[in-house]
C-alpha cells in the first residue's frame, strides 16, 4: 500500500467549506503520480518515450465530507495488473482510519502518439506487483 498525505486547501473547497466532488479524483491523481516517483519512474520520462497512463473508468464512493484545512490521506493499492491496465483501489481517510472517499480508477497504458492501448512496461509492473 502506497499513502500520500493530503490537505485540504480552500481551492478544493465549495462555498461551504466542503470538498468539491472532482477533486477527490485530484487527490487520487496525485497519489498515483507520487508513487510512481516514488518507484523511480518519471513521467517525463515515459511521455518523453510516447507512454502515458490514462484513466478508462473511475467510481466513487463519496463516505462523508472532507472540510477545509484537513489534513488526509490517500490510500492506494493495485489489486489486478493485466497487460494494458492496472485497476487502483483508492481511499482518502484521516488518521484514524475514518473513509471520506474511496474509488476504483481503472488506469491503461497508451501509446500516446496514436492513443492506442500498448503492455505496460515490464518494469513497472513488477513495481505494482511487489518488486518480485
Amino acid at each position: 500500500m502506497f499513502r500520500w498525505p493530503i490537505s485540504v486547501y480552500y481551492e478544493d473547497t465549495d462555498a461551504g467549506g466542503v470538498v468539491y466532488h472532482s477533486n477527490y479524483l485530484n487527490f487520487f491523481e496525485r497519489a498515483r503520480t507520487e508513487w510512481l516517483k516514488d518507484i523511480g519512474v518519471k513521467q517525463t520520462t515515459l511521455l518523453a518515450e510516447d507512454i502515458a497512463f490514462v484513466v478508462k473508468k473511475a467510481e466513487l464512493d463519496f463516505c462523508r465530507p472532507a472540510k477545509f484545512e484537513q489534513d488526509l490521506i490517500v490510500e492506494t493499492v493495485v489489486t489486478e495488473i493485466k497487460k494494458v491496465s492496472l485497476m487502483f483501489h483508492q481511499r482518502l481517510v484521516d488518521e484514524q482510519g475514518v473513509i471520506y472517499c474511496e474509488g476504483k480508477i481503472l488506469v491503461a497504458c497508451i501509446t500516446l502518439s496514436r492513443m492506442r492501448p500498448r503492455a505496460i512496461p515490464q518494469n513497472i509492473a513488477q513495481e505494482f506487483k511487489g518488486g518480485s
